[in-house]
């Protein structure tokens, strides 16, 4: 099935504007048909934040901002699905066009600018799948025109507690003015802080939701000491490493392309995203675990990023490219490798290369 979808898609996908492309995917996903996804391996399976993961493949939010379509995609083999970005009110975002391909880099730049329905459309989607299980994450984020940003994430945490299986506090998103200063010590501590608060106050109707903070990949070491001491004070449950760049490596051939503002992602973000791994797993020292995200596009790939310190990884972009027999493709892969290697888990190996990217040479 998903072979099939794959060789049909994939051509038109590519011939279409790509927001349009994106969009008749989303469409394309609620059209699929009910269908049991095959068990996973066992040796597969990871426990991380209080959760019980099928196997370590998550869709990255991005994709799915509206919750349109996470079942569709746990039934293709997603071990799970992170939905939004989600602000309290809806939202349009930046004029079009706003998102690009760079086809020669396996690339992306987007400078979508958190568009979405808003909170209360979320909720009644979350809601109307609740009765079907699976890990669906929500990622929240604060209205571009909001004058009080915290707020924002305190209410969405509090509105969307009993649908969520994690929260990801996004402050990473470059396409936002002033959001990436929320990555700043003392405004961080306090957004965690209320964050926390908020997910404390109605978790005994709620559950104990764990919530995650996802960073980006262009913080400075010394900025990255700063929040994950943060992090790991507040008691974070987990980070997620890492969001779009706003660097353009020297190494990228769609260089007319590359000149568009926003976020870039695929390919061209695998190195600096996995040594930003790397450094935040050595820095939390196994306070918590880590998701892996950016340019994970082959099974290689992903145990590179699990190796590096992600004990789950999430892709997007990849998809784009390879289409989304890359899911099965990068489970195969791992689930060989522990074979090969007579390791049980992939806990085994999470982390085992970690002081050893962090004493390569910067990726430029």
């Amino acid at each position: 099935m998903i072979r099939i979808f794959d060789t049909v898609s994939l051509p038109l996908l590519r011939w279409l504007d790509a927001e349009d492309a994106h969009r008749l995917a989303i469409q394309g996903l609620k059209l699929l048909p009910a269908m049991r996804p095959a068990p996973d391996d066992a040796k597969l399976a990871v426990r991380a934040f209080g959760l019980n993961f099928p196997n370590p493949v998550g869709m990255a939010a991005g994709f799915d901002k509206n919750a349109e379509a996470p079942d569709a995609l746990l039934r293709l083999g997603f071990g799970f699905v992170e939905i939004g970005t989600v602000t309290p009110r809806p939202q349009s975002g930046n004029p079009r066009p706003r998102l690009f391909r760079l086809e020669r880099d396996e690339a992306v730049i987007n400078r979508m600018g958190f568009n979405n329905d808003g909170a209360d459309p979320v909720l009644r989607r979350l809601a109307a799948r609740a009765h079907f299980g699976g890990i669906v994450g929500v990622n929240v984020g604060a209205n571009k025109d909001s004058t009080d940003r915290v707020a924002d994430y305190v209410r969405l945490i509090e509105t969307f507690a009993p649908v969520a299986s994690y929260f990801t506090v996004n402050i990473s998103s470059p396409n936002t003015p002033g959001l990436r200063n929320l990555q700043q010590a003392a405004q961080l501590d306090d957004l965690l802080a209320k964050a926390l608060e908020a997910r404390d106050r109605v978790k005994q109707k709620s559950g104990d939701t764990p919530v995650l903070l996802k960073i980006a990949p262009d913080l400075s070491l010394a900025e990255l000491d700063d929040v994950v001491h943060v992090a790991r004070s507040r008691r974070v449950d987990g980070m997620i490493v890492a969001n779009t760049t706003l660097a353009r490596p020297r190494t990228l051939r769609e260089q007319t392309r590359a000149k568009e503002q926003g976020g870039l992602s695929g390919r061209p973000l695998f190195r600096l995203s996995t040594r930003m791994v790397a450094e935040t797993f050595v820095r939390v020292e196994g306070a918590f675990p880590l998701v892996g995200v950016g340019g994970i596009d082959s099974g290689g790939a992903a145990l590179t990023k699990i190796r590096a310190g992600a004990s789950l990884i999430q892709l997007y972009s990849s998809l784009v490219y390879k289409g989304l027999g890359l899911v099965e493709s990068i489970k195969t892969d791992l689930a060989s490798t522990l074979l090969r290697t007579g390791r049980d888990s992939l806990s085994e190996i999470v982390g085992a290369d970690a002081a050893t990217i962090t004493a390569e040479d910067w990726p430029v």
